[in-house]
């Protein structure tokens, strides 16, 4: 079988384990799926050569861990914010550095993107809720499914895809009913 098929069939596997989080009630789960959502697509993106891409989202597993397990890991503290943005832009720098990608301007917003969305994401599962995190998605997909385009992932294209219209349907499952429901009590 040839390397590209095998690589966006598993970023496919990812792609329905990520889209499948947001319909989790809890930021705990939403964050364990992405856990695992993680480790295909950054096996993908390595094989199919985007490696900012997969090192993203070897930085993304790290931080997936520590926020499914928040009070073992101390996440509620800024330092792993900081930490995720240090190693994001680590990731962005090594891309141009060590594994050859030419410096053009298209090529440094590209390589960017996904490492924004990174830092945008972890923010979300600071604040710690199911809630943060799907609004901060809606801002985050749009930037990986450009680096999916250039790098023609098809997994992550089609994930990115779904994953904003999962998002908005959990936003309107249990964020916007929600707020419905209050304003309809102070109406009372």
């Amino acid at each position: 079988m040839d390397i590209e098929i095998i690589a966006q069939g598993i970023s496919l596997i990812g792609m329905a384990i990520n889209v499948l989080s947001f319909q989790r009630k809890e930021q705990r789960q939403i964050v364990f799926m992405q856990l695992i959502g993680s480790t295909f697509f950054g096996i993908s993106y390595i094989m199919i050569g985007a490696y900012v891409g997969g090192l993203l989202n070897v930085v993304s597993m790290i931080r997936a861990v520590a926020y499914w397990q928040r009070e073992r890991f101390h996440a509620e503290k800024i330092h792993w914010v900081y930490g995720v943005g240090a190693a994001s832009l680590c990731v962005y720098a090594l891309s141009f550095a060590v594994f050859g990608t030419e410096p053009s301007v298209k090529n440094l917003i590209i390589e960017l993107l996904p490492a924004i969305a990174m830092v945008l994401s972890t923010v979300g599962f600071y604040l710690g809720s199911a809630r943060a995190v799907r609004f901060i998605g809606i801002v985050c997909s749009p930037m990986w499914l450009t680096y999916n385009l250039f790098n023609f992932n098809i997994g992550g294209i089609i994930a990115e895809c779904i994953a904003l219209v999962s998002i908005i349907i959990g936003i309107l499952r249990y964020d916007l009913k929600k707020g419905d429901k209050k304003s309809e009590k102070t109406k009372s």
